[in-house]
């Protein structure tokens, strides 16, 4: 019996990856990031760097039964995971193992077939059996586009083709476990979570397709050349995700966007593709004193001039973000706001994580845009404060209350993030300052933006010329 203190076990079934970024190597740092205890079986040994795979060499089958039955039946993984299996033999006796298991478990099956160097990672024979013998066992399997092509043997180049090709995939899954001869008593749940990052368009599209129906997964393309292991990077995190308890959908969507971290924050090493960054979640950790130190220093700066003019009715807030953050509770900001008192700027707390949530919602927009920009704070209207902002060079953008769509206006907090994102899209980056001149019932306001809280309060005391 485990006690409620050990971390959930999960397994990787795959191939190692000689440079780090993919495979065994990359799994078992997602899971130790997402605070897991990971388990593994080699299947393949690869001479591989950033540049591509040199060289493959296939573990003996009957080895790879052995790392199976030693772990599953010891350590008993409550979700197991496969990546790259070689070759129809291997898979085989994986599919063998997994078959014998006597206790529940999720499968997360990502179809490993090439290298990002374009070099292949499964034998073509070997596809069939995969189909056949592999697939029907998984509750959530993730091809890419070039993945699900070769399941399906036709083309897939726009997104309802994608939409399709996930209901045809899961029905594959689910007409082919009928066919087991050796049936266990285990009923998966025969998702397909799509991944379409190759199809065309803006935004990478993916798609997950189970019981509950079918779900978009958006998010607008990172600029980054560093993607190798993404595949690996997010079938591992769905793994510790729904070891963890979570359902499949909201597995799907942290993964998706543990993923996107990742490769935001990505290592530029080696001379070729780069590898994911799954540790982001450790910097972020150690980055929560540093955070509210500089929202220390940023209060202290600003404490010591006279600000009585700068704060608007409603009060105003300075927040700051971690890097990669996931919502307003990575977001750290004044409780109670900061208001005056005579003529003294008061706060009524010190800085704390999820402690606002406009200006909190503002910095994570601005974040979404520009990694670099993570603080924000709001500050009375001027055109005395417009005027001195532009003489001095500040980029200055606005949006008008007055044409918010009705769906945006009636949803509570939504209207700043329309704003600032409307007003970004239009100006094609992130500016110092963004303003708008309010409407009935709303204070007209300006939102200093920049880097860190230190630069933002130096930017409001220059056009303010605070003293």
């Amino acid at each position: 019996m485990k006690t409620s203190n050990q971390l959930p076990v999960v397994c990787t079934i795959a191939g190692s990856d000689s440079g780090g970024g993919a495979g065994i190597q990359e799994d078992l740092k997602v899971f130790s990031s997402l605070g897991v205890y990971g388990t593994s079986v080699i299947t393949a040994l690869t001479a591989q760097n950033t540049l591509g795979v040199h060289a493959v060499k296939a573990v003996d089958p009957s080895f790879v039964k052995a790392q199976c039955e030693a772990v599953l039946a010891d350590l008993q993984p409550c979700a197991i995971k496969t990546g790259m299996l070689e070759n129809s033999a291997i898979i085989d006796v994986v599919a063998e193992a997994l078959s014998s298991v006597n206790h529940a478990f999720y499968l997360i099956i990502d179809p490993v077939m090439i290298a990002k160097g374009g070099q292949p990672l499964l034998a073509q024979e070997a596809i069939k059996t995969l189909i056949m013998s592999l697939l029907p066992l998984a509750d959530i399997v993730t091809p890419n586009i070039e993945e699900a092509e070769a399941i399906l043997g036709l083309k897939i180049q726009t997104c309802e083709q994608a939409r399709q090709a996930a209901q045809a995939i899961r029905e594959l899954m689910h007409v082919n476990y009928k066919t087991l001869l050796n049936m266990p008593e285990r009923k998966p749940l025969h998702a397909v979570y799509l991944k379409g990052g190759h199809l065309p368009g803006a935004e990478a599209l993916d798609i997950l397709c189970c019981d509950e129906g079918i779900f978009d997964f958006t998010h607008p393309r990172l600029a980054s050349k560093n993607t190798h292991g993404t595949g690996c990077t997010f079938s591992a995190a769905l793994c510790a995700f729904l070891a963890s308890g979570t359902v499949i959908d909201d597995a799907c969507a942290k993964a998706k966007k543990f993923v996107t971290h990742a490769i935001d924050a990505s290592f530029d090493l080696g001379a070729g593709i780069g590898p994911t960054n799954p540790l982001f979640v450790l910097q972020k950790n150690d980055q929560r004193r540093h955070v509210l130190d500089e929202l220390e220093k940023a209060w202290g700066l600003l404490a010591s001039k006279q600000c009585k003019r700068i704060v608007a009715e409603v009060q105003m807030n300075m927040a700051y973000c971690l890097s990669w953050p996931d919502g307003i509770e990575d977001v750290a900001a004044f409780p109670g706001r900061i208001g005056v008192i005579g003529e003294k700027l008061m706060r009524f707390a010190l800085p704390a994580f999820g402690a606002s949530s406009h200006v909190a919602r503002i910095a994570l927009t601005i974040n979404r845009f520009d990694s670099s920009f993570r603080a924000a704070m709001n500050v009375r209207f001027s055109e005395d404060f417009l005027d001195k902002a532009q003489e001095l060079g500040f980029s200055i953008g606005k949006f008008s209350r007055s044409e918010e769509p009705e769906d945006v206006r009636i949803k509570e907090g939504s209207t700043l993030v329309w704003g600032v994102k409307k007003t970004i899209l239009e100006m094609g980056f992130v500016p110092d300052l963004i303003f708008d001149r309010g409407s009935d019932g709303k204070e007209p306001m300006i939102r200093v933006l920049g880097k860190d809280p230190v630069e933002i309060v130096k930017k409001t005391i220059s056009f303010a010329d605070l003293q």
